[in-house]
């Protein structure tokens, strides 16, 4: 395979010369950059495994989670019935709240249009009635 990339995982001027300087001006750099050099080819295959096992892990996660949501049952049916009754009373309770909070931004956004069209009309008054927005005089 042959690469033309400046910085690559080879022996080439340039990944020896960044490594004198790591190792001239903090010595980890020196011994990262000599690890790319040695190993960096390896790190698409690592980089690829590890994408892999995380991918089958949080797939694993998200198996698990659907096995324990509202669905899940502990065998004592009484239990059941009022944690089934427990979770929708908290969810109703829930969409109340992101309703009154709608209602209560819906509120704040009319009080800060009418504080704005006041300060506005205020701005318009003081200017006198002879001024035109552009800030010109209407009389010659």
């Amino acid at each position: 395979m042959t690469q033309s990339a400046l910085i690559r995982p080879d022996w080439t001027p340039a990944t020896i010369a960044l490594m004198v300087l790591g190792f001239i001006m903090f010595w980890p750099l020196g011994l990262a950059m000599l690890a790319y050099i040695l190993f960096g080819d390896k790190l698409g295959h690592f980089k690829r495994t590890a994408n892999e096992k995380a991918d089958g892990m949080c797939a694993g996660f998200r198996r698990a989670r659907g096995r324990y949501d509202r669905h899940f049952s502990t065998g004592n049916i009484a239990f059941d019935d009022w944690r089934r009754a427990e979770l929708e009373r908290i969810e109703e309770q829930r969409r109340k709240l992101d309703e009154m909070r709608a209602e209560f931004d819906d509120y704040m956004r009319e009080l800060r249009r009418a504080k704005d069209q006041e300060e506005f009309d205020r701005f318009m008054r003081e200017r006198g009635p002879g001024s035109s927005p552009g800030g010109f005089s209407t009389t010659n």
